[in-house]
């Protein structure tokens, strides 16, 4: 079994709508229902989970339209920008 050194690479999707307005979406629908949306939405990114989402406002459908990868993806990005200033 052989290990490659090679890094690999990883192309963002950027045909799918806006994630992080999706994101937004759901955290309201989430803070709407009582529920801290970094524990709810965390506890889904990790396990998959779509019963961490609350179905108000249609948000785990809404959420479940992306892959776990690229709500990550939106993340970090949103992370990266705000902490480089």
């Amino acid at each position: 079994m052989s290990i490659s050194s090679e890094t690999m690479m990883f192309k963002r999707n950027t045909d799918k709508a806006n994630v992080a307005d999706t994101l937004k979406e759901v955290c309201e629908a989430l803070k709407e229902k009582g529920y801290n949306p970094v524990d709810q939405l965390t506890g889904y990114l990790l396990s998959g989970d779509p019963t961490y989402i609350t179905s108000h406002n249609d948000a785990r459908t809404k959420l479940r339209h992306y892959e776990r990868y690229e709500l990550l993806e939106e993340l970090v990005i949103n992370y990266l920008e705000k902490t480089k200033k």
